[in-house]
């Protein structure tokens, strides 16, 4: 019979490694990386969401400059999508990133 939660000798009991509060106890946010996806994935969302408000805001000052931050708004929530599953997703993030700041400086430099 093995010892149960609790038990002296179990890896889970008080003073345990893997205890809670003991310096080994894994993090929170490592007990199920499986929301790590989850995470990942609202997080373009918000992203994409605030592109979309940034573009608004831009739209009634500057017609042009506010079409093209709005038109990245359905880019950059596509690529979070599509990074997921793409083996070279970091260097297709790091070109969007790169691509989407050029953009802006073209942007506040023309106006």
């Amino acid at each position: 019979m093995t010892p149960g939660p609790g038990t002296p000798g179990h890896p889970g009991a008080p003073g345990q490694p893997g205890a809670p509060g003991h310096p080994g106890a894994p993090e929170p946010g490592d007990l199920d990386p499986g929301l790590a996806r989850e995470r990942t994935s609202l997080a373009w969302t918000r992203t994409a969401l605030s592109f979309a408000a940034v573009g608004g805001v831009v739209l009634k000052k500057d017609v042009i400059a506010g079409l093209i931050i709005m038109s990245a708004t359905p880019v950059i929530w596509q690529l979070g999508h599509l990074a997921r599953h793409r083996p070279g997703r970091l260097k297709l993030v790091t070109a969007t990133i790169v691509a989407v700041s050029l953009v802006a400086l073209a942007v506040a430099v023309t106006h």
